[in-house]
């Protein structure tokens, strides 16, 4: 099956490509020439992941899945949450975006805290949602210098280290996308 992932990330992209089997051919936006930023105008993740998919699915009529993830902390009311990328600005720099939260939760006490993927899947015009979530901690200081965005400083629950002290394998089978790409796959594997 020829599948679109709605994302230019480079990285989200790697961490699909090392959980998908292979009778999936799977094709970045890159790879079908669409070079624009989807605009994320959605108040919620699932909003974003279904603007994103249904863009490229009205464009090209591809069967095409997007993602939208989010870092919910506690603490903060939820926030970053929907605006996670550009909690700094609209840059995206996830260098600002850790230390805005870290200097947000300074002296916070209640370091509790989520990583959220929700998945929107569209296949010959039907459509379908996968979430994943895994809890865990913010810590005081980042460690580690694998994964990318808020990675160095979010310890899984259950995990003594940061998401970016995980090799890829180890990250993929816990990680919030790791367990909404599960479900995608099992809903791809049950239409094939």
């Amino acid at each position: 099956m020829k599948l679109v992932f709605a994302t230019h990330n480079n990285h989200k992209l790697q961490e699909i490509l090392e959980l998908l089997n292979s009778s999936t051919e799977l094709l970045s936006l890159n790879d079908i020439g669409y070079h624009h930023d989807i605009e994320e105008t959605g108040s919620n993740l699932t909003e974003n992941a279904l603007i994103k998919a249904r863009t490229i699915y009205n464009h090209f009529n591809y069967n095409v899945f997007a993602d939208d993830t989010g870092l919910e902390i506690d603490a903060l009311g939820g926030d970053p949450g929907v605006l996670s990328a550009r909690f700094a600005g609209e840059e995206k720099d996830a260098q600002k975006n850790m230390a805005k939260v870290l200097m947000l939760m300074k002296d916070q006490p209640n370091r509790s805290a989520r990583f959220k993927t929700v998945i929107a899947l569209i296949i010959e015009g039907e459509e379908y949602l996968f979430e994943g979530v895994v809890e865990g901690q913010i810590l005081h200081t980042p460690s580690g210098n694998m994964g990318f965005g808020y990675d160095p400083i979010f310890k899984p629950e259950g995990f003594s280290c940061s998401f970016a002290e995980m090799d890829a394998a180890q990250k993929n089978k816990i990680s919030h996308r790791g367990r909404a790409v599960e479900k995608l796959i099992a809903h791809l594997i049950s239409i094939q």
